[in-house]
């Protein structure tokens, strides 16, 4: 198997709080960035997956926070997916500093919404597998 995706960020001073670490929101934006990067390296492009009627939901999100991250610090974010046979799939985050110490893992529950009809779609992995040029970085097997 290989590594899961992974974007390198700065916390920056304006994301900091009184305690002079990365106040807790930002874990779940640096999440949705890794995840979008993912997805962008992919080949998957949103627009016309939101064109197509359908767009990624988030339904339930976990932050467990192991290591604290002060401004100035850098982080790899890596995004690795993980399928079932439902309508929802998930994805893990762990924020690692640049030593490689866990800072934090963010887990989500994710689905792909019909816009229309306002219901999940039924086979997630199929869709985001018809529109990538690279679904192994979705933690899927490539196109046939």
């Amino acid at each position: 198997m290989t590594e899961p995706f992974s974007v390198r960020l700065e916390v920056r001073s304006y994301e900091i709080d009184p305690q002079l670490h990365l106040n807790g929101g930002f874990y779940i934006q640096y999440a949705d960035h890794a995840r979008f990067a993912c997805v962008q390296a992919a080949g998957v492009s949103i627009e016309n997956l939101l064109g197509s009627g359908v767009g990624p939901v988030n339904l339930e999100t976990v932050i467990k926070y192991h290591r604290e991250l002060r401004g100035g610090d850098q982080v790899d974010v890596s995004c690795a997916w993980e399928w079932g046979s439902g309508k929802t799939y998930r994805v893990h985050h762990q924020l690692r500093h640049s030593d490689g110490t866990v800072a934090a893992q963010v887990s989500h529950v994710s689905g792909l919404l019909d816009i229309k009809t306002r219901r999940l779609v039924a086979d997630p992995e199929h869709e985001w597998r018809i529109r990538a040029d690279r679904p192994e970085l979705l933690g899927l097997k490539p196109n046939r």
